[in-house]
């Protein structure tokens, strides 16, 4: 089992940066793989960004790509989400998840369906 609580959200203004971070407990967050996704009042979850237990491999979305860095800590049991040149349209709360295993050393996966751990999530918004 993995708890994650997320962190570091919070109002701020077009262009700025922020940090997110997710703080996970349990014995399975080092060998899973990590994502982000986020959900705008109205809209569906869509995934962020994601990478491998490794550490290895990342994922981005389109939308984010060259703006948003995802990395971790396995050490700290940690996940972060450095987010520059933040938009409005970045507005949104935003959840950590991990998947319950990893099927490869470089397992990384867009798909929310493959996330077995959520945490509650962190609001960002962004002012224009």
């Amino acid at each position: 089992q993995v708890q994650l609580v997320e962190s570091g959200g919070g109002l701020v203004q077009t262009g700025d940066s922020l940090r997110l971070s997710c703080a996970a407990s349990g014995r399975t967050f080092s060998s899973a793989a990590a994502g982000w996704f986020r959900q705008a009042p109205g809209k569906e979850r869509e995934f962020v960004a994601a990478i491998s237990w490794t550490s290895s491999r990342t994922l981005y979305a389109d939308s984010v790509k060259g703006r948003f860095t995802i990395s971790r800590d396995n050490a700290k049991n940690m996940g972060y989400l450095q987010m520059n040149s933040l938009k409005p349209d970045d507005t949104a709360v935003y959840y950590c998840a991990t998947t319950a295993r990893s099927p490869y050393s470089d397992y990384a996966s867009r798909g929310a369906l493959n996330y077995a751990y959520w945490g509650q999530g962190t609001q960002v918004t962004v002012s224009s």
